[in-house]
């Protein structure tokens, strides 16, 4: 089979990213009409961010041929003021006046590459820790008792939060019978017999969610212009949730819904670890997950309930979206990447819709 990247039309990449662009403006305000909390993202090659005269000039990347540069130009102290810069994939550049600008504006500053990793999530007002919240986190992942009573609280919700999201976007069926059996069975055990360490934990709600996505399986999505440019047959429904590519985990996706939801979880990783850093806790000292120098663990344990969320956003998304193959590209290992301007807009809609989601798991602290 002959990747699509090697079939690829300049034309169709073209129509379908200035169709997926327009789509994008359509669903939220222009940019000469921000609201704040709104996000501004960008993407593709050859962004660039600087301080002209007091004010941040915005460019926009190309993503395809011809195409007209978007951009911005920002005021400080303006109500309308993105509450978010979130650069998706692509190249460009910017200034060290830059930060200082975002910092007084008190706008947040987020990085994705192309497999939907976080490389950098800078927040409104730096990273100055509350001793008294950090000294909670590490209390509570010290204490044994305390440690799993916030993590069987977390995984509670989470799957509370499935078991939503099955009865809202996914059709019965005798898989969807088994998952919501095995979710409340679930908990069940988590409310009258808890588990009593992390591995017990990991072992139940890996299980439950292995459950939850069967269900996903055989859900149709929408396709038009396959007689132009076929796709696998196996495009055409949700398939297993887990890459092909294991040894590089789910991040390498070789389906388009892995591939989305790979880019909805980052979105989702951004906001917490902003709301986590602005709010004066570690990212880094997890309570349920496991701390490492590389991982923002506890990041990691808020995002835990608001999975299902995301899901919810992104299974409403692809219910109502008609793709074209010129949305993906099929790399020559097999590899499935979606079009900058459909990650884009993934990312916007989520964005949008999480701000009033997130509940960050420190009240008592």
């Amino acid at each position: 089979m002959m990747p699509l990247n090697e079939q690829h039309d300049d034309k169709d990449w073209a129509y379908r990213s200035k169709f997926l662009s327009n789509h994008l403006m359509s669903r939220s305000e222009k940019p000469t009409k921000l609201q704040r909390a709104a996000p501004l993202v960008l993407c593709g090659y050859g962004a660039s961010l600087r301080v002209h005269a007091g004010t941040l000039c915005v460019r926009n990347g190309f993503t395809y041929h011809p195409q007209k540069r978007e951009e911005w130009r920002l005021f400080p102290g303006d109500p309308s003021l993105p509450e978010r810069l979130v650069m998706v994939d692509g190249t460009g550049s910017l200034t060290f006046d830059v930060l200082d600008w975002l910092s007084k504006q008190q706008i947040s500053l987020v990085r994705i590459d192309w497999r939907g990793n976080v490389v950098t999530a800078i927040g409104d007002d730096g990273y100055t820790a509350n001793k008294f919240r950090v000294q909670w986190q590490q209390e509570t992942r010290d204490d044994p008792g305390r440690r799993m009573a916030f993590a069987n609280h977390l995984i509670t919700r989470k799957i509370e939060g499935c078991v939503k999201t099955l009865e809202k976007g996914i059709r019965r069926s005798a898989a969807w019978e088994l998952a919501m059996k095995r979710a409340y069975s679930d908990l069940t055990r988590l409310d009258v017999d808890p588990p009593r360490t992390i591995p017990e934990l990991r072992i139940l709600e890996a299980n439950s969610a292995a459950r939850y996505f069967r269900a996903w399986r055989g859900i149709p999505l929408k396709w038009k212009g396959t007689a132009k440019r076929p796709i696998p047959e196996q495009w055409r429904t949700i398939g297993p949730r887990t890459s092909p590519f294991s040894r590089a985990g789910n991040r390498n996706a070789g389906h388009p819904v892995t591939a989305m939801l790979n880019y909805a979880y980052t979105v989702l990783q951004s906001e917490v670890q902003i709301q986590v850093v602005t709010d004066g806790l570690d990212p880094k000292i997890g309570i349920m997950h496991e701390q490492s120098p590389s991982a923002s663990a506890f990041v990691f344990d808020v995002m835990e309930p608001l999975r299902a969320v995301v899901d919810r956003e992104l299974l409403l998304f692809i219910k109502n979206t008609t793709f074209d193959p010129s949305d993906f590209i099929l790399r020559s290992d097999g590899v499935c990447r979606l079009n900058p301007q459909l990650a884009r807009s993934i990312v916007s809609l989520l964005i949008k819709n999480l701000a009033k989601e997130i509940d960050v798991f420190y009240d008592h602290a």
